[in-house]
């Protein structure tokens, strides 16, 4: 299936679902466009950062994920962002998935006859292989990885022993 263009479509639902306050002077506050072809593990996400003290910020949609899929899976991962973008930038709210994301997206499903918002997607993705194991130096439990990752600690254990703040008695070691 050929990519469709974005801006055509978040103009739409910018229109429908955000009272175009996603946009100033019908220019999108956000960038959008289709990844290069290294997104393979995630359909899209929203980023920010600030430049000089201006905000930038962008929704990117997986080419190799989403080109194989409908436009109904297309228009739901961008509306997913969308909401992201609207917490971030017009309600400005640092909330990944909470109250606000939550009420716009059952507010967006109850309208929206063609596709469904949701938190997770369950598109094919193809992952590499869990092949590293991590113990917790102070519970023992063990965790599996696609690699190894330097000072993760055990959430478990930080929240349980140290006020959910990272601590090195709780560092998850590799064999």
């Amino acid at each position: 299936m050929p990519i469709i263009p974005l801006l055509p479509l978040f103009h739409r639902f910018n229109s429908l679902y955000f009272e175009n306050s996603l946009t100033v002077n019908n220019q999108p506050l956000v960038k959008v466009r289709w990844s290069d072809n290294r997104l393979k593990t995630t359909a899209g996400f929203y980023k920010r950062k600030r430049i000089n003290g201006l905000v930038d910020s962008e929704i990117i949609l997986s080419k190799p994920i989403l080109s194989k899929l409908s436009n109904s899976e297309i228009n739901s991962t961008l509306c997913h962002e969308m909401i992201h973008a609207w917490v971030d930038r017009i309600l400005k709210k640092n909330e990944i998935h909470g109250p606000n994301f939550l009420e716009k997206m059952h507010e967006i499903n109850a309208k929206e006859k063609n596709f469904q918002i949701a938190v997770r997607h369950s598109f094919p993705i193809e992952r590499r292989e869990l092949k590293y194991i991590g113990t917790c130096q102070n519970c023992g439990e063990k965790f599996f990885y696609r690699k190894r990752i330097k000072n993760i600690a055990c959430k478990k254990c930080c929240v349980n022993f140290f006020n959910g703040s990272w601590n090195k008695k709780c560092l998850i070691l590799f064999d």
